[in-house]
């Protein structure tokens, strides 16, 4: 496994790991926040990274592609989640569209890993 595949099974964990504390710091701590969004982005990506990595290091997925794919969901949950939980706890985004810039690489990452399986492999 390479380091790069590494640190996006870390992300993985973390990512699950985030969205549970976050889904209880939205029922406990901020009800009616955006914190829920939050959570259940990074829940849904987190076991979706696993999947990803596991399909393209069985040769499931183009390589390239894949990595790409992955690098969306990685950074898109950052900035989403991030920018949703700054929003909530410090009362200040992360920066100017960071969440909608999230949004657009989590959507592109599903395009790009349903590209790279749909490219032939060598």
């Amino acid at each position: 496994m390479t380091l790069i595949e590494r640190v996006l099974l870390g992300l993985a964990g973390f990512y699950g790991a985030s969205g549970v504390a976050l889904a209880a710091a939205s029922a406990h701590l901020a009800p009616g926040s955006s914190l829920g969004s939050a959570s259940l982005v990074a829940l849904v990506h987190a076991p979706a990274m696993l999947a990803a990595l596991a399909a393209r290091h069985g040769g499931l997925l183009d390589a390239r592609l894949g990595f790409l794919g992955l690098g969306g969901f990685a950074l898109g949950v950052a900035l989403f989640s991030g920018d949703l939980t700054m929003r909530t706890f410090l009362g200040y985004p992360l920066f100017a569209m960071a969440a909608p810039s999230g949004g657009v690489l989590l959507i592109g990452g599903w395009l790009v890993l349903a590209a790279a399986g749909l490219v032939k492999q060598k």
